[in-house]
């Protein structure tokens, strides 16, 4: 007899009813398909050490529970008496009000997520989802009752990963090979208490995904349910772990499950395919390669290039995509490092353009353009807080290195002077920052969740500039975030293309509040600062992966070796993995210290080992045309951005921040050294 062992560990929590905890029933249906027949599903009970349907079935179902600690570890094994294709899904009712609820799905669901659209998933949508595990950057599925303070999670741990490429991806499919993907979700019961519905966490082997699959960024298309083999005398054993939890709220919520994801998936560092030196010297070429002398704007292309030959573009993105002068600023430090004056003229010629012809009258920076057509005129750019606060931020970077090295420029200072005090009168009374706005402060997107990028350029501009106006807007736009953001637990808005729920929202967050934690003088401020920067910490953190998807034969990041762990999903639009850390993990590494969080510690080592793994070098080129040119959208789940799906890029990315974010990895000592 031949048997396929699967470890699925699930925290099953437990609920007070009438005063008295009491364990959640979990219900079993089993669906059971012959080819070319539609499904026949089997509710399934217990009797024994077995579970049955009301009919006799072609497979022995058992289950057991044991106590493992503060856990119930349920058991299930499924034995087929003769070739089968199953299907194995569970349901575990919570007895909360679904409108009560709050959900979590690390990376991918926080609270309803109803700041998406329709055409993402949301509960604008459906109150009941499913997805496909490696969607998630751990793979479990939570809901919290604000009114009772109870929180359930299931989660699941894997031993053998393991992938199968499938000819269909929608409606009833059959799976050609192994894989160790089951699926995770929440439903909304109507059934159970007459009027009430009744939220219920969702869980099952292979996957599904209900009532809609989510394909590409706002793209909806049928479900899926896939059925796996078992050949005859084959068995297969499903573990589930179940206990309880009591948060005081979401945010203690999603801390306690992100606690307790990594304690039990334990991810460890990965053995570092390069030194930073290594990775820094691979990275210059880009700085070569990308220049672009030929306009009055000079500028590494980095938004818009071709996987396949990575030429430059027009496309010119002063912030996020690009980061323009960021960029030019690492091009100038290294080149004067290395000697290789090649690249300290492109740094000095990049910001010589930009301060001659980068900015409007009112004295902000032109955002972005396809330059070919010519600068826009100050009337038709939009700014984005994130991409001034960006600019202002290299050129801080700047100005101290060069005034370390001897150089003064005077021009510089007043431009930047000129910028910052435009941000004071930009800033509202409530202390936010409108997210995007044209050159005269009307307003085109006033939401403040971009809000902490701003902070952080605040106090540079403090201390470099000595000015204590800056200082004090930046307390008041903690303030706003502390009470609207950091509270609520709601972070978003902060990336450029999607204003939803995002990573890069709480990312800044944290460098928001770790900034002014640095420059705090008196130690009850400085203490409440931290203790907000790791709150927000639990939150960005839980975008990164603390397991390793798998991928099938095929598919090129498995191909190549590629651990997803230690990367992170980029926002609820946009269900893939990138690089995108910048000041993350030297943050964390900080906080460890500061607090006593030790998987803080262990998330720095991690994300460093793991985040260079796809660069592109002579002889191991990762799919990129040119060495140093490292990739943006990694396809790491049954999504894509427009092309080529699970295990590949999409054909058109943006190397300009993905260099900047690695370079900022790998200088642990830049910012720590600007603001002591």
């Amino acid at each position: 007899m031949k048997t396929i062992q699967k470890t699925i560990v699930c925290v099953c929590l437990f609920a007070a009813i009438s005063g008295q905890a009491k364990a959640i029933d979990v219900n079993y249906k089993l669906s059971l398909k012959q080819p070319g027949n539609a499904a026949v599903s089997y509710d399934l009970k217990q009797s024994g050490a077995q579970l049955k349907a009301d009919s006799p079935l072609p497979v022995v179902i058992t289950q057991s529970v044991a106590k493992e600690g503060a856990l119930n570890k349920l058991t299930v094994t499924l034995q087929a008496r003769q070739r089968i294709w199953f299907n194995l899904g569970m349901t575990m009712p919570t007895g909360f009000a679904t409108d009560d609820c709050e959900f979590y799905l690390p990376g991918f669901w926080y609270h309803k997520n109803l700041r998406s659209p329709e055409s993402a998933p949301s509960f604008h949508t459906s109150k009941s989802w499913n997805f496909r595990e490696d969607r998630l950057s751990a793979p479990l599925t939570g809901v919290f009752d604000a009114q009772s303070k109870q929180a359930f999670v299931v989660m699941r741990q894997l031993d053998s990963a393991a992938e199968a490429l499938t000819t269909h991806q929608e409606g009833e499919v059959l799976l050609g090979g192994r894989t160790s993907l089951g699926y995770l979700g929440f439903d909304q019961n109507d059934k159970l208490t007459g009027s009430k519905s009744v939220a219920e966490l969702t869980f099952g082997y292979p996957y599904v995904e209900t009532p809609r699959r989510y394909i590409r960024k706002l793209t909806l298309a049928n479900p899926i349910t896939t059925f796996a083999r078992l050949e005859t005398g084959e068995s297969i054993t499903l573990t589930w772990l179940i206990s309880e939890s009591q948060p005081a709220d979401y945010g203690q919520f999603v801390m306690e499950t992100w606690q307790l994801a990594f304690d039990q998936l334990s991810p460890r560092p990965l053995t570092p395919l390069y030194t930073p030196d290594q990775v820094k010297a691979q990275l210059a070429n880009y700085f070569r390669q990308s220049y672009v002398d030929k306009y009055d704007l000079k500028y590494h292309s980095g938004v818009s290039l071709r996987c396949d030959d990575c030429l430059p573009t027009d496309h010119v993105q002063l912030g996020f995509c690009g980061r323009v002068l960021l960029n030019a600023f690492n091009s100038l430090e290294y080149g004067e490092q290395t000697g290789e004056q090649r690249l300290v003229a492109m740094g000095r010629e990049i910001f010589d353009s930009w301060l001659q012809h980068g900015f409007t009258a009112k004295g902000y920076f032109k955002d972005e353009m396809h330059i070919a057509q010519g600068i826009p005129a100050d009337a038709d750019v939009v700014h984005s807080i994130r991409q001034q606060s960006e600019a202002v931020y290299a050129v801080l970077h700047y100005l101290n290195y060069e005034k370390q090295h001897g150089r003064k420029h005077q021009l510089w200072e007043q431009k930047v002077r000129t910028l910052l005090n435009n941000m004071l009168e930009l800033q509202k009374a409530d202390g936010h920052f409108p997210r995007k706005y044209r050159d005269d402060h009307s307003d085109v997107d006033a939401s403040g969740g971009s809000t902490p990028s701003a902070t952080s350029t605040l106090v540079m501009g403090y201390r470099y500039f000595g000015d204590k106006r800056y200082l004090k807007a930046a307390k008041l736009s903690v303030d706003y975030l502390e009470k609207n953001i950091i509270s609520k637990s709601d972070y978003f808005s902060s990336t450029l293309d999607a204003n939803c729920e995002d990573k890069e929202a709480a990312i800044s967050a944290v460098t928001a509040t770790y900034y002014l934690a640095m420059v705090s003088k008196k130690a009850q401020e400085r203490s409440h600062y931290i203790a907000l920067c790791r709150q927000a910490s639990y939150f960005a953190l839980s975008w990164y992966y603390l397991w390793d998807v798998p991928f099938a034969q095929g598919q090129m990041l498995g191909d190549l070796g590629f651990k997803s762990r230690g990367w992170s999903n980029v926002s609820v639009e946009n269900n893939h993995v990138d690089v995108f850390v910048f000041e993350l993990a030297h943050i964390v590494k900080w906080l460890a210290g500061e607090t006593g969080e030790h998987r803080f510690a262990q998330m720095h080592d991690l994300i460093a080992s793991s985040l260079c793994q796809l660069l592109p070098t002579e002889e191991r080129l990762c799919g990129i045309a040119i060495p140093g040119f490292n990739p943006e959208v990694v396809q790491h789940t049954y999504w894509d951005y427009g092309k080529n799906g699970k295990g590949y890029y999409n054909d058109i990315f943006a190397p300009g921040w993905t260099i900047a974010s690695l370079w900022e990895l790998y200088s642990p000592r830049r910012t720590a050294d600007f603001l002591r």
